[in-house]
């Protein structure tokens, strides 16, 4: 199975070598299960010349916000309608899940209760979840058709699902410690509050859901689909 990667940022520069970039992060996440994977910077405006290049397509983390004037913001979500039309398969995470909700009609702002970094405590439909978070934007109102399928105090939206058509979570499975303490060598200095980064510091090590969320994320990549009504 093809999936295609849209990568709608980059890890920190100085972290590259160590870490590689956002697409690297989830060919790891997802290896061995039976997928090949293209990339498509879409940040940088390489988008897929077709919605069927791939059988499913996975939107990235972006320093970004989603409601932020850049080139590649109106053109994405414009992609997103296309391939949830289409029954295509797509997943995303963080700015991923904001997009997805945003260009289907829901709304994504920065959150007036501030941020979330490392290690977050989830209810996932009845199953505790702890994954690495980096996030001070949300979605705030749910599109048509998305159902909450992930949530904690702090997020009341950090996961849904669009019956088979979407998957998407605010968290970042692809995140391991190491992530997230480059993001808070490199992008946390006069941005997220030391107490924040202290808690973080303190929940280094703690075991992470990332496996079962990859499982989750294969699980719905392989659905059985009927082609949507109308497409090619």
């Amino acid at each position: 199975m093809r999936i295609g990667i849209l990568q709608c940022g980059q890890s920190p520069a100085e972290l590259k070598g160590e870490i590689g970039d956002y697409p690297d992060m989830f060919v790891r996440l997802l290896a061995d299960r039976g997928f090949d994977f293209d990339v498509y910077h879409v940040e940088n405006m390489q988008f897929p010349a077709d919605i069927d290049d791939a059988d499913g397509w996975l939107l990235t983390g972006s320093r970004h916000g989603a409601y932020e004037d850049h080139p590649f913001i109106a053109p994405l979500e414009t992609l997103v309608r296309k391939i949830y039309d289409a029954g295509i398969p797509v997943v995303g995470i963080c700015f991923g899940h904001q997009i997805i909700a945003q260009a289907l009609g829901g709304k994504v702002e920065k959150y007036s209760g501030g941020w979330a970094v490392g290690a977050q405590d989830y209810d996932f439909d009845g199953v505790p979840v702890t994954l690495n978070a980096w996030h001070q934007d949300q979605v705030v109102s749910l599109p048509e058709g998305a159902r909450v399928a992930g949530r904690n105090a702090f997020c009341a939206n950090a996961a849904l699902i669009y019956g088979d058509r979407a998957y998407t979570i605010q968290a970042h499975p692809e995140f391991d410690d190491t992530v997230v303490q480059g993001l808070m060598d490199t992008r946390a200095k006069g941005v997220v509050p030391q107490p924040l980064l202290d808690r973080a510091a303190q929940r280094m090590g703690e075991v992470k859901a990332s496996h079962a969320i990859a499982d989750r994320m294969e699980t719905f990549f392989k659905l059985p689909r009927r082609k949507a009504e109308g497409a090619a």
